[in-house]
């Protein structure tokens, strides 16, 4: 895109090399001291809107770093899930314009909290796997640990936890969401309104194909799917 390959002619050196890796590890100590040094450490981080008009502006970004819940074998495995999508998507767009997909994204997540009170890393990490589906739609992951299954099969879940959010929740809801997808649209729209191009333009003229072959008496073929 030649937006983006301007803005990295003109911005490239500030990049982060291995931004996934700073991102993930440093999740993970937080998560352990936490765990096993009792310090309430998302009370003190996480994004709240009033602490942040208070002056806690660390809350900014230290937000990424404690959207986390469960056991620490389940976290270790997300996160380890998503440096490596992180590492993938760098390779393929280079380190600038993955560290602008993520600012992007830690972006709308802000916003959204100013809307709604309250954020989380949630919607972008969703964000960082449809990046990667919509590079890598055939590669195929372990789906809970044993079953192979497609990226672009995933990505069709992430699309319904957007489109549940989008529609159910309450309105502060739904533009954290839609926010939250900002990046992605960004990033990808020049493909996403060629393919939209692309459909309308074969159908019509499969459609004029079709108009042309009954006007000339034209015994019904395989183009002509009428019932």
């Amino acid at each position: 895109m030649n937006w983006l390959n301007k803005l990295e002619r003109r911005f490239g050196g500030f990049g982060i090399p291995n931004l996934m890796m700073y991102i993930t590890s440093t999740t993970l100590i937080f998560t352990l001291v936490e765990m096993f040094g009792g310090v309430p450490v998302r009370l003190w981080l996480s994004f709240s809107r009033e602490m942040i008009l208070r002056g806690q502006v660390w809350r900014l970004i230290t937000f990424l770093f404690v959207d986390y819940s469960g056991s620490l074998f389940t976290l270790v495995l997300m996160l380890y899930f998503y440096y490596w999508i992180g590492c993938r998507l760098e390779y393929a767009w280079g380190v600038f314009q993955f560290t602008l997909y993520y600012l992007l994204g830690t972006i709308g997540a802000i916003l959204g909290g100013f809307i709604t009170g309250v954020s989380s890393a949630t919607y972008l990490n969703l964000s960082l796997f449809l990046a990667y589906a919509a590079l890598f739609p055939n590669e195929e992951i372990l789906f809970m640990m044993f079953i192979p299954l497609k990226v672009k099969y995933l990505a069709m879940l992430d699309w319904v936890i957007f489109g549940a959010a989008i529609l159910f929740q309450p309105l502060g809801g739904k533009l954290a969401a839609l926010l939250a997808l900002a990046n992605f649209f960004i990033f990808f729209w020049p493909y996403i309104s060629g393919s939209v191009q692309n459909y309308f333009k074969y159908r019509k003229v499969r459609n004029n194909f079709r108009n042309q072959m009954r006007k000339n008496n034209v015994v019904k073929g395989p183009w002509d799917d009428r019932r």
